[in-house]
Protein backbone atom coordinates (compact mmCIF):
# COMPACT_ATOMS: atom_id res chain seq x y z
CA UNK A 1 0.00 0.00 0.00
CA UNK A 2 2.92 2.36 0.71
CA UNK A 3 3.91 2.14 -2.96
CA UNK A 4 0.54 3.48 -4.14
CA UNK A 5 1.47 7.04 -3.17
CA UNK A 6 5.13 7.96 -2.83
CA UNK A 7 6.21 10.52 -0.24
CA UNK A 8 9.30 12.74 0.06
CA UNK A 9 10.03 15.87 2.13
CA UNK A 10 12.60 18.49 1.21
CA UNK A 11 13.00 22.08 2.44
CA UNK A 12 9.59 22.11 4.08
CA UNK A 13 7.77 20.75 1.03
CA UNK A 14 6.10 17.33 1.04
CA UNK A 15 5.77 15.85 -2.46
CA UNK A 16 3.16 13.13 -2.86
CA UNK A 17 3.14 11.09 -6.07
CA UNK A 18 0.25 8.91 -7.17
CA UNK A 19 2.06 5.75 -8.22
CA UNK A 20 0.00 3.53 -10.50
CA UNK A 21 1.63 4.65 -13.76
CA UNK A 22 0.47 1.58 -15.71
CA UNK A 23 -3.13 2.83 -15.27
CA UNK A 24 -2.29 6.55 -15.57
CA UNK A 25 -2.74 6.55 -11.78
CA UNK A 26 -6.40 5.50 -11.85
CA UNK A 27 -8.01 6.00 -8.46
CA UNK A 28 -8.70 3.10 -6.13
CA UNK A 29 -9.95 3.13 -2.56
CA UNK A 30 -6.58 1.81 -1.40
CA UNK A 31 -4.72 4.62 -3.15
CA UNK A 32 -7.17 7.13 -1.70
CA UNK A 33 -6.67 5.84 1.84
CA UNK A 34 -2.91 6.08 1.47
CA UNK A 35 -3.15 9.63 0.05
CA UNK A 36 -5.49 10.85 2.80
CA UNK A 37 -3.37 9.17 5.50
CA UNK A 38 -0.31 11.02 4.22
CA UNK A 39 -2.19 14.33 4.20
CA UNK A 40 -3.36 13.71 7.77
CA UNK A 41 0.23 12.98 8.81
CA UNK A 42 1.42 16.14 7.04
CA UNK A 43 -1.08 18.18 9.05
CA UNK A 44 0.69 17.11 12.25
CA UNK A 45 4.28 17.20 10.93
CA UNK A 46 6.07 20.47 11.87
CA UNK A 47 8.61 19.84 9.10
CA UNK A 48 5.92 20.07 6.40
CA UNK A 49 4.78 23.57 5.47
CA UNK A 50 3.40 22.98 1.96
CA UNK A 51 2.34 19.95 -0.09
CA UNK A 52 2.75 19.20 -3.81
CA UNK A 53 0.66 16.42 -5.39
CA UNK A 54 1.56 14.90 -8.76
CA UNK A 55 1.46 11.62 -10.67
CA UNK A 56 4.06 9.09 -11.77
CA UNK A 57 4.58 8.49 -15.46
CA UNK A 58 2.29 10.09 -18.05
CA UNK A 59 -0.78 10.70 -15.91
CA UNK A 60 -1.88 12.76 -12.92
CA UNK A 61 -4.98 10.67 -12.27
CA UNK A 62 -7.11 9.19 -15.04
CA UNK A 63 -10.20 8.88 -12.86
CA UNK A 64 -11.78 5.90 -11.12
CA UNK A 65 -10.17 2.57 -11.90
CA UNK A 66 -12.23 0.71 -14.50
CA UNK A 67 -12.03 -2.54 -12.52
CA UNK A 68 -13.76 -0.71 -9.68
CA UNK A 69 -16.40 0.68 -12.05
CA UNK A 70 -16.99 -2.78 -13.55
CA UNK A 71 -17.39 -4.29 -10.07
CA UNK A 72 -19.89 -1.57 -9.11
CA UNK A 73 -21.81 -2.21 -12.33
CA UNK A 74 -21.97 -5.95 -11.71
CA UNK A 75 -22.83 -5.56 -8.02
CA UNK A 76 -19.71 -7.45 -6.94
CA UNK A 77 -17.88 -4.50 -5.39
CA UNK A 78 -17.48 -5.13 -1.68
CA UNK A 79 -14.58 -2.96 -0.54
CA UNK A 80 -15.30 -0.69 2.42
CA UNK A 81 -14.96 2.96 1.30
CA UNK A 82 -12.85 5.43 3.24
CA UNK A 83 -15.12 7.48 5.53
CA UNK A 84 -13.22 10.65 4.59
CA UNK A 85 -14.86 12.43 1.63
CA UNK A 86 -13.01 13.23 -1.59
CA UNK A 87 -13.05 16.87 -0.46
CA UNK A 88 -10.84 15.91 2.51
CA UNK A 89 -7.81 17.92 1.24
CA UNK A 90 -9.64 21.22 1.78
CA UNK A 91 -9.76 20.46 5.52
CA UNK A 92 -5.97 20.08 5.80
CA UNK A 93 -4.48 23.25 7.28
CA UNK A 94 -1.51 23.42 4.93
CA UNK A 95 -1.46 24.62 1.31
CA UNK A 96 -1.76 21.82 -1.25
CA UNK A 97 -0.67 22.39 -4.85
CA UNK A 98 -1.58 20.01 -7.67
CA UNK A 99 1.11 19.53 -10.33
CA UNK A 100 -0.99 18.06 -13.14
CA UNK A 101 1.62 16.33 -15.28
CA UNK A 102 -0.66 14.36 -17.61
CA UNK A 103 -4.09 12.75 -17.90
CA UNK A 104 -6.50 14.42 -15.48
CA UNK A 105 -9.96 12.91 -15.90
CA UNK A 106 -13.17 12.51 -13.94
CA UNK A 107 -12.34 11.80 -10.32
CA UNK A 108 -8.75 12.83 -11.06
CA UNK A 109 -10.04 16.27 -12.00
CA UNK A 110 -11.93 16.40 -8.71
CA UNK A 111 -8.70 15.72 -6.85
CA UNK A 112 -6.82 18.40 -8.76
CA UNK A 113 -9.48 21.02 -8.03
CA UNK A 114 -9.81 20.34 -4.30
CA UNK A 115 -6.18 21.34 -4.02
CA UNK A 116 -5.64 25.00 -3.16
CA UNK A 117 -3.64 25.81 -6.28
CA UNK A 118 -3.22 24.02 -9.60
CA UNK A 119 -0.17 24.05 -11.87
CA UNK A 120 -0.50 22.03 -15.07
CA UNK A 121 1.65 20.84 -17.93
CA UNK A 122 0.64 22.68 -21.09
CA UNK A 123 0.03 19.42 -22.94
CA UNK A 124 -1.75 17.58 -20.11
CA UNK A 125 -5.09 16.09 -21.16
CA UNK A 126 -8.05 17.24 -19.04
CA UNK A 127 -11.65 15.96 -19.19
CA UNK A 128 -14.63 15.64 -16.88
CA UNK A 129 -15.61 12.48 -18.84
CA UNK A 130 -18.74 11.85 -16.74
CA UNK A 131 -21.38 12.47 -19.42
CA UNK A 132 -19.55 10.13 -21.81
CA UNK A 133 -19.67 7.32 -19.24
CA UNK A 134 -23.32 7.69 -18.30
CA UNK A 135 -22.38 9.35 -15.01
CA UNK A 136 -23.07 12.73 -13.40
CA UNK A 137 -20.90 15.60 -12.08
CA UNK A 138 -19.41 13.79 -9.12
CA UNK A 139 -18.18 14.76 -5.65
CA UNK A 140 -19.23 18.42 -5.69
CA UNK A 141 -17.71 19.25 -9.07
CA UNK A 142 -21.01 20.87 -10.12
CA UNK A 143 -20.50 23.24 -7.17
CA UNK A 144 -16.77 23.88 -7.64
CA UNK A 145 -16.61 24.38 -11.40
CA UNK A 146 -19.12 27.26 -11.80
CA UNK A 147 -17.39 29.13 -8.97
CA UNK A 148 -13.94 28.63 -10.48
CA UNK A 149 -14.68 29.16 -14.18
CA UNK A 150 -18.26 30.47 -14.51
CA UNK A 151 -21.49 28.61 -15.24
CA UNK A 152 -21.37 28.57 -19.04
CA UNK A 153 -17.81 27.28 -19.21
CA UNK A 154 -18.62 24.69 -16.54
CA UNK A 155 -21.62 23.53 -18.55
CA UNK A 156 -19.42 23.15 -21.62
CA UNK A 157 -16.88 20.81 -20.09
CA UNK A 158 -19.45 18.89 -18.03
CA UNK A 159 -22.05 18.32 -20.76
CA UNK A 160 -19.59 17.59 -23.57
CA UNK A 161 -17.05 15.59 -21.58
CA UNK A 162 -14.57 16.80 -24.20
CA UNK A 163 -10.80 16.54 -23.82
CA UNK A 164 -8.90 19.81 -23.50
CA UNK A 165 -5.27 20.73 -22.91
CA UNK A 166 -3.54 22.08 -19.84
CA UNK A 167 -3.08 25.33 -21.75
CA UNK A 168 -6.86 25.61 -22.17
CA UNK A 169 -7.39 24.62 -18.54
CA UNK A 170 -5.29 27.66 -17.62
CA UNK A 171 -7.23 29.90 -20.01
CA UNK A 172 -10.52 28.63 -18.53
CA UNK A 173 -9.36 29.49 -15.02
CA UNK A 174 -8.86 25.93 -13.78
CA UNK A 175 -5.11 26.33 -13.26
CA UNK A 176 -2.82 29.02 -11.86
CA UNK A 177 0.02 28.17 -14.26
CA UNK A 178 0.45 26.24 -17.51
CA UNK A 179 4.07 25.18 -17.85
CA UNK A 180 6.27 23.01 -20.09
CA UNK A 181 5.91 19.44 -18.87
CA UNK A 182 9.64 18.96 -18.30
CA UNK A 183 9.79 21.85 -15.82
CA UNK A 184 6.36 21.45 -14.18
CA UNK A 185 7.32 19.59 -11.01
CA UNK A 186 10.44 21.66 -10.35
CA UNK A 187 8.55 24.93 -10.85
CA UNK A 188 5.70 23.78 -8.63
CA UNK A 189 8.11 22.71 -5.89
CA UNK A 190 9.92 26.03 -6.21
CA UNK A 191 6.64 27.87 -5.62
CA UNK A 192 5.85 25.60 -2.66
CA UNK A 193 9.28 26.37 -1.15
CA UNK A 194 8.48 30.08 -1.41
CA UNK A 195 5.39 29.47 0.69
CA UNK A 196 7.36 27.32 3.14
CA UNK A 197 10.10 29.93 3.55
CA UNK A 198 8.20 33.22 3.53
CA UNK A 199 4.57 32.66 4.59
CA UNK A 200 3.35 32.09 8.13
CA UNK A 201 1.98 28.55 8.59
CA UNK A 202 -0.70 29.85 10.94
CA UNK A 203 -1.70 32.58 8.49
CA UNK A 204 -1.89 30.13 5.59
CA UNK A 205 -4.05 27.74 7.62
CA UNK A 206 -6.52 30.48 8.53
CA UNK A 207 -6.56 31.95 5.01
CA UNK A 208 -7.20 28.52 3.51
CA UNK A 209 -10.11 27.98 5.90
CA UNK A 210 -11.48 31.45 5.14
CA UNK A 211 -11.38 31.02 1.37
CA UNK A 212 -12.97 27.56 1.26
CA UNK A 213 -15.61 28.32 3.91
CA UNK A 214 -16.48 31.83 2.70
CA UNK A 215 -17.92 30.42 -0.54
CA UNK A 216 -20.98 29.66 1.59
CA UNK A 217 -20.97 32.93 3.57
CA UNK A 218 -22.39 36.37 2.92
CA UNK A 219 -20.06 39.36 2.69
CA UNK A 220 -21.17 40.48 6.15
CA UNK A 221 -20.51 37.04 7.63
CA UNK A 222 -17.11 36.88 5.97
CA UNK A 223 -16.12 40.33 7.24
CA UNK A 224 -17.25 39.45 10.77
CA UNK A 225 -15.21 36.25 10.75
CA UNK A 226 -12.18 38.07 9.33
CA UNK A 227 -12.32 40.68 12.10
CA UNK A 228 -12.38 37.94 14.72
CA UNK A 229 -9.48 36.08 13.07
CA UNK A 230 -7.50 39.32 12.73
CA UNK A 231 -7.75 40.04 16.47
CA UNK A 232 -6.56 36.49 17.21
CA UNK A 233 -3.64 36.89 14.79
CA UNK A 234 -2.39 39.95 16.71
CA UNK A 235 -1.65 37.66 19.65
CA UNK A 236 0.32 35.05 17.68
CA UNK A 237 4.14 34.92 17.57
CA UNK A 238 3.80 34.86 13.78
CA UNK A 239 2.63 38.49 13.83
CA UNK A 240 5.55 39.55 16.01
CA UNK A 241 8.02 37.70 13.78
CA UNK A 242 6.42 38.97 10.57
CA UNK A 243 6.78 42.59 11.62
CA UNK A 244 10.28 42.09 13.06
CA UNK A 245 11.61 40.33 9.95
CA UNK A 246 10.25 43.12 7.75
CA UNK A 247 11.80 45.89 9.85
CA UNK A 248 15.10 44.00 10.15
CA UNK A 249 15.15 43.20 6.43
CA UNK A 250 15.69 39.46 6.92
CA UNK A 251 13.83 36.25 6.06
CA UNK A 252 11.13 35.37 8.60
CA UNK A 253 11.52 32.54 11.09
CA UNK A 254 7.91 31.59 11.60
CA UNK A 255 7.08 28.81 14.08
CA UNK A 256 5.67 25.56 12.78
CA UNK A 257 1.90 25.12 12.71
Amino acid sequence: MEELVLSTVEQGVLTLTFNRPDTLNAWTDAMGRRYFDLLAQAEKDPEVRAVVVTGAGKGFCSGADFKTLAAIQSGSYGEEPDPRPNTFPITVGKPIIAAVNGACAGLGMVHALVCDLVFTAEDAKWTTAFARRGLIAEYGLSWVLPRVMGQQRAMDILLSGRVFSGREAYELGLANRALPGESLLARTQEYARELAEHSSPASMAVIKRQVWHDWEATLQESAKTATREMVVSFGRPDFTEGVASFLERRPPRFPAL
